[in-house]
């Protein structure tokens, strides 16, 4: 039997309801750096190269398979900030300002 790989864990659908059960526990930055790339997939200008990038790490956020599980509050995560920050580094330069600026409403729609 073939394991599954985190880019086959990733949907629109599960990042969607990952984060908004999570969001508390996960904690603002892990939030933060998954909802700019998740900004930045979406934009037709970021590369193929980066796109895939992204949906490893937002796959690897929502996968159950996970080397810290989230059921601890904000320790769980630690394994997930490690990928989103390796990921978010790597297509920083493809994360726009106006992706930020979309990232940080939802964040405020959630959080205020």
């Amino acid at each position: 039997m073939q394991s599954k790989t985190t880019h086959q864990f990733y949907s629109e659908n599960g990042f969607a309801i990952k984060l908004a059960k999570n969001a508390l526990n996960a904690g603002k930055e892990v939030i933060e750096k998954s909802l700019y790339m998740h900004e930045a997939l979406k934009d037709e200008d970021t590369p193929k190269w980066a796109k895939t990038t992204i949906i490893g790490a937002l796959g690897y956020l929502i996968s159950p398979i996970d080397a810290i599980p989230d059921l601890a509050p904000v320790v769980g995560y630690v394994d997930d900030l490690g990928v989103l920050a390796g990921a978010f580094a790597t297509v920083a330069v493809h994360v726009k300002e106006t992706h930020i600026a979309k990232a940080k409403e939802r964040m405020n729609q959630w959080f205020n």
